[in-house]
């Protein structure tokens, strides 16, 4: 059996693709920007927020780690309408994707703030840093920039992982691909074009996203020492005082 590879008619629907990737980096940015607020979000009451809120954001990490993405997508497309709530497939596929990457990011950064060692929140709160001017200026930079890898890789994975929203009628790269194939019924050379587009761009993503966090993080990362509990960062969260009790007499 012979196979004659044919990419002659491809140029006609450049356009087509060049859309589709678009809208792929699109859903990407925003999800990504808006997924990890959550995240952040997330981790922060994970680690000093109630025993009730705590176990509000494990259980939302939990329901979204443990079901399929596209599963996700459905219920958010075509449940939520269900109940009065009106939303585009755009909309879906955003709102999917951030609750998606919000529910990893929260057990991400969760982590990044347990690495941080006890004793650097103590010498922020001697210098008379308050709790959560010590968590937003001590512990969530370095954080984040020890967590920064798996973050970038949880990124690529949901970019990769939109490929299904084109189920639910979203122009993106995969939709594009099936546009195109109907049209010129060349399935094999439409898909190994964008498999190779979705290769170049997880690899440029990935560098521009390296190079960004050495910029932002650059000298950020928490050298020894071992993480706190979560409940050692509750107790030190919820301290009102400038200084130590000890320090204060």
């Amino acid at each position: 059996m012979t196979y004659t590879f044919d990419f002659s008619d491809f140029g006609l629907y450049a356009d087509v693709l060049v859309h589709g990737v678009a809208v792929t980096l699109g859903l990407t940015a925003l999800s990504t920007l808006l997924g990890g607020l959550v995240g952040i979000g997330g981790a922060c009451l994970a680690v000093t927020g109630s025993k009730p809120v705590r176990a509000a954001v494990a259980t939302y990490v939990e329901i979204i780690r443990n079901t399929p993405f596209l599963v996700q997508l459905f219920f958010v497309f075509f449940g939520l309408p269900s109940l009065g709530v009106r939303i585009g497939e755009m909309e879906a596929a955003v709102l999917a994707m951030t609750v998606n990457l919000g529910a990893y990011a929260t057990e991400i950064v969760r982590a990044g703030i347990d690495s941080i060692p006890r004793g650097q929140v103590q010498a922020a709160m001697a210098l008379g840093l308050r709790g959560p001017h010590v968590f937003r200026h001590v512990v969530l930079p370095q954080a984040l920039a020890n967590v920064f890898p798996a973050l970038l890789g949880q990124v690529l994975i949901v970019m990769l992982g939109s490929a299904v929203v084109s189920q639910i009628s979203v122009p993106d790269l995969t939709h594009a691909a099936s546009f195109i194939q109907s049209r010129n019924f060349r399935s094999f050379e439409c898909y190994l074009i964008v498999t190779a587009i979705y290769l170049l761009l997880s690899i440029v993503l990935r560098m521009l996203i390296n190079r960004l966090g050495k910029r932002l993080f650059a000298g950020r990362a928490a050298r020894g020492g071992a993480g706190e509990s979560r409940r050692g960062w509750r107790n030190l969260f919820s301290m009102r005082v400038g200084l130590p009790k000890e320090r204060s007499r």
